[in-house]
């Protein structure tokens, strides 16, 4: 079933008079009220108002699609776009046979292709770079436990949807346990698999603080949601300062505006939340339209462009992620 979102007509405010507009269709993962994207707490409207914001400045009109995350609804959208003969396609879509079905079509059709997180055919691919993540939260757990305990029993331990094999999910443990080993190569890890449901992050790290009452903890949460439930288990067990975590999304979950609270914030630098990896879902309209207008100008882009990850802390926070709230 078709699932057409909407089509945006956008006023390009940089753009001179005589310059091309192009049309741009932009299929979405999923816009599911509530559902997640990448691992990560965001969501698809969020990706989407990314698109939007992003394409105020850009000589662009955009035209939505929903994939639902499912197969027969990205082949209709995709013939859709096809039908309108818009000027570029931009996939977000995880099934590998469907997305070769659609690079087929339109490159027959003669209409470029930009990819996002997951191949379709030889379209450049923007996409997380889920092991330099794993590796920079990994790196920053290490490296806080090499200086606060350096005497001390510490176990790495990895918490989330540890055996989820998409999304990006087994490349972003190996990075963090190549991170969390970086100082001591033989540091222990444990992973506790929560399938992605956080309502169990609460008895899994109390059995482990039952197991390992003399131990310091590095947690790597992997998502914001599961960082915060390991936050509050380790408080109900009275074992706060003997950990540290680092969440991976850096979602509104985590931070937020200056009157929000949240766990990351300049004011709450003594918390046992270090930070987390930021994934910025929330700007890929930012990043992935400019690679789709070079592509339509005629301009070599990379085959593949990577989101730049960077550790988000109470000390950097409102530099990344300045509050709408703020006055």
């Amino acid at each position: 079933m078709l699932a057409l979102v909407g089509v945006l007509i956008v006023g390009s405010l940089g753009a001179g008079a005589d310059e091309r507009r192009y049309t741009i269709a932009f299929a979405n993962l999923t816009e599911e009220p509530g559902a997640t994207l990448g691992a990560t707490g965001f969501t698809g409207r969020e990706v989407r108002e990314s698109f939007v914001l992003a394409a105020r400045r850009l000589p662009v009109d955009l035209v939505f699609y929903d994939n639902r995350r499912d197969s027969r609804t990205a082949l209709d959208n995709a013939g859709d776009a096809v039908r309108r003969r818009v000027d570029l396609f931009i996939e977000y879509f995880h099934e590998p046979g469907a997305n070769e079905a659609v690079a087929r079509a339109f490159r027959e059709a003669r209409i470029p292709v930009l990819a996002i997180n997951y191949p379709v055919g030889d379209a450049p691919l923007y996409a997380a770079d889920n092991v330099t993540a794993g590796r920079i939260g990994g790196e920053a757990l290490a490296e806080f436990g090499a200086r606060a305990w350096q005497a001390a029993d510490v176990i790495g331990v990895v918490v989330g949807a540890v055996s989820n094999r998409h999304d990006g999910v087994p490349e972003r443990v190996q990075g963090l346990v190549d991170g969390l080993r970086r100082r001591q190569p033989s540091t222990r890890i444990v992973s506790l698999d929560t399938q992605g449901n956080p309502a169990t992050v609460a008895t899994l790290i109390g059995k482990l603080l039952a197991a390992q009452p003399k131990a310091k903890l590095l947690v790597a949460a992997l998502d914001d949601t599961t960082a915060l439930a390991a936050k509050s288990a380790l408080e109900a067990g009275g074992r706060l300062a003997d950990a540290a975590i680092v969440g991976f999304g850096c979602d509104r979950s985590i931070h937020g505006g200056a009157n929000d609270r949240k766990e990351i914030d300049p004011s709450n630098r003594g918390s046992i939340v270090l930070g987390s990896v930021a994934f910025y879902l929330d700007r890929y309209g930012y990043d992935v339209l400019p690679l789709a207008l070079r592509v339509l100008r005629g301009e070599r882009v990379p085959s593949r462009t990577m989101t730049a990850h960077k550790l988000i802390t109470a000390a950097n926070v409102f530099r990344e992620y300045p509050p709408y709230d703020m006055q």
